[in-house]
């Protein structure tokens, strides 16, 4: 990659290093190309941590503000990824911490799709399950429904996410399994 890009001409396909790197040499319109990058997968761990749609759009926006505000300290740019997850992790387990909320809100499902749309009975049920499941989850320690959400949602792999955690790979897989398993017990309480 030359590094003499003029700036707004990165390619999107560049690395994160260079992106990271054209940003800090001025070029404020770089920095989308991290956005669009990463949005999607910050918000749906965030809305799987809080159960909150509005919550999770605005602490995926702060992470991204306070990223760019703190590029300096992005030490390995390579890995700004992993920089910026635990920004968005820090500042999900600071919203837990202040509001202890545990119960998510019916108006938050996903919308049905169309293909559901023609089954309205199967939607029901998808919908009973999965506010089953997001009940379950944020009855979890936040530790291990953060480890079974990136594992089982996000599908990182285990040694991604001792990574972006900052914890062993056998911390992580016991994590795993303790939310695999208390899920299993909420679950068969209820069904």
């Amino acid at each position: 990659m030359n590094r003499d890009i003029a700036a707004g001409q990165i390619p999107g396909d560049a690395s994160d290093a260079h992106v990271v790197a054209a940003v800090r040499r001025g070029d404020r319109e770089a920095f989308r190309i991290l956005v669009v990058r990463y949005q999607d997968v910050l918000y749906r761990y965030a809305l799987r941590m809080t159960g909150q749609a509005d919550v999770a759009a605005d602490l995926a926006q702060a992470a991204f503000v306070k990223a760019y505000g703190n590029l300096s300290r992005c030490r390995d740019p390579e890995r700004f990824g992993a920089w910026l997850f635990r920004i968005l992790a820090n500042g999900c387990k600071d919203y837990l911490k202040s509001h202890r909320r545990r119960d998510a809100s019916l108006d938050e499902r996903p919308v049905a799709s169309a293909a559901s749309e023609n089954d309205p009975a199967a939607e029901v049920e998808r919908s009973e399950l999965r506010t089953l499941l997001d009940d379950a989850l944020a009855r979890l320690p936040e530790p291990q429904r953060q480890a079974f959400i990136l594992k089982h949602v996000e599908g990182l792999s285990y040694e991604e996410i001792a990574e972006l955690l900052g914890v062993s790979i056998p911390a992580l897989k016991m994590r795993v399994h303790r939310a695999r398993e208390a899920l299993r017990t909420v679950l068969e309480e209820v069904l």
